[in-house]
């Protein structure tokens, strides 16, 4: 079993910084965009997508964006159970996939491997990705790798 962003497999964390670009805006990691959807603010969301880790996640948790499950990208509103936010999330995963070679090479170190995140929360009312979302963007992208060979 792969515990994604544990031990050998941390490198799978979204607090992993990871530049890369979603709808023409730079990311330092997956983890800064997340916290950044959590702020209506377009400069709040900026910064924060700049951000890497513990350090974006700390500026998330200040925002209580599980009152109304309201989630922002640029300046348009989305609710956290809607298809459109799964939409979203995917694209930001596919982003990553598609412009980082490391992101790649660790999802193919977890082929023929079950997968779990220990470190990530089951209740999408408190969390803007559950371990579960988690784990099947990660397997989705794996099932990518292994059909383009």
């Amino acid at each position: 079993m792969v515990d994604l962003g544990e031990g050998d497999f941390r490198d799978l964390s979204n607090f992993e910084a990871r530049e890369f670009t979603f709808r023409g805006f730079r990311c330092a990691s997956m983890e800064g965009l997340l916290q950044s959807l959590k702020f209506p603010l377009l400069d709040k969301q900026e910064r924060i997508m700049s951000l890497v880790g513990i350090k974006a996640k700390r500026k998330g948790k200040k925002k209580k964006w599980y009152l109304d499950h309201k989630l922002y990208w640029r300046e348009q509103v989305l609710c956290r159970f809607s298809d459109e936010y799964q939409q979203l999330i995917d694209e930001a995963f596919d982003a990553l996939f598609e412009q980082d070679d490391s992101f790649r090479s660790a999802i193919a170190r977890t082929v023929g491997e079950d997968l779990c995140h220990s470190r990530g929360h089951q209740d999408p009312h408190y969390t803007v990705l559950t371990e579960e979302e988690f784990v099947r963007r990660i397997e989705r992208l794996r099932q990518r790798l292994i059909s383009s060979n």
